[in-house]
């Protein structure tokens, strides 16, 4: 399967993209990045770093550095730390971007591979939506998209309301629920079910020294805030769980219903079923420690 993450790396961003690396049934083609976890600029280098990391030839294409209405945007430092990778700060600049914006490299690549690609969303929305207003057909050519967002079932994890990826950009969200691709929604009514902890990064960082060690050692700020703020001896395996469900539908219970976005007010950010919207897969229910096992068994594979 060909697929492009739209990411905004970040700690779990960082374990998605090793996944997706490690499952042999994936062929990363490329990462987009967006404003989210950390400045775009810091997106696309923590992207570029982790893809030499990583032994990827892919390239990096930037996207949008603030959410649609936006002229500024405050990182998550207090939950990703300062650079994107907890207390980890000295990231090297790697290579260079991608000549084609965010928007443009995912419109050419789903012209490409028509029918074949699969983007995975993991950041705020506002590349997809970019896309789809510059490509009529992006939306047929690519074969499916799976989104990291939302709390439709659930309380957010940003606000009572909202999902932080939804809630950075919900006037983008809300544009691509209302006319959506193929998409498959993986939001914390499931990733909360994936706790990883300190316990299992130990052992991955065990048998894989190299990237099993440092996502071990940037895991620790990002354990912190959920021990700090939820009171939890883990952290959900959100971005990872997405990408698993690109290739593992069969792990997932979802339920076929149209979204919307609340755009303002108290409950912005808000994802909310709305039945006269086109139909998108949410998912409801995951067997989560299949996904937690499967996650470990993938990246402990790598050096």
């Amino acid at each position: 399967m060909k697929l492009i993450i739209d990411t905004d790396p970040g700690i779990d961003d960082a374990m998605a993209i090793a996944y997706a690396a490690a499952a042999p049934e994936i062929e990363l083609i490329g990462l987009t990045t967006v404003f989210g976890n950390t400045h775009v600029h810091q997106s696309s280098r923590n992207a570029r770093f982790l893809l030499d990391k990583l032994g990827i030839d892919a390239p990096v294409a930037e996207g949008a550095p603030v959410a649609q209405g936006a002229d500024t945007h405050a990182p998550s430092e207090h939950v990703h730390g300062p650079e994107g990778f907890g207390d980890v700060t000295d990231i090297p600049q790697i290579g260079s971007n991608h000549s084609l914006s965010a928007a443009e490299y995912l419109v050419e690549m789903a012209r490409v591979h028509k029918g074949e690609l699969v983007v995975c969303a993991v950041g705020p929305l506002t590349n997809i939506a970019a896309a789809l207003r510059l490509d009529p057909e992006f939306a047929q050519n690519i074969a499916r998209l799976v989104i990291m967002g939302g709390a439709v079932y659930c309380p957010g994890n940003i606000t009572p309301h909202a999902e932080a990826n939804i809630y950075h950009d919900p006037l983008a969200a809300d544009e691509v629920f209302a006319n959506p691709p193929t998409t498959v929604v993986v939001g914390l009514d499931v990733t909360l079910r994936t706790l990883y902890e300190g316990a299992d990064f130990d052992g991955l960082a065990e048998q894989s020294a190299d990237m099993g060690g440092f996502l071990r050692d940037i895991s620790k700020f990002y354990l912190k805030f959920y021990k700090d703020v939820g009171g939890l001896e883990g952290c959900g395996l959100h971005d990872s769980t997405a990408v698993i469900a690109c290739t593992h539908a069969d792990m997932f219970t979802m339920v076929e219903t149209g979204l919307q976005v609340v755009a303002d007010g108290p409950e912005i950010g808000l994802t909310r079923p709305d039945p006269s919207r086109p139909v998108v897969h949410v998912c409801c229910d995951v067997d989560g420690a299949g996904v937690v096992d499967l996650f470990t068994q993938r990246v402990a594979s790598l050096p």
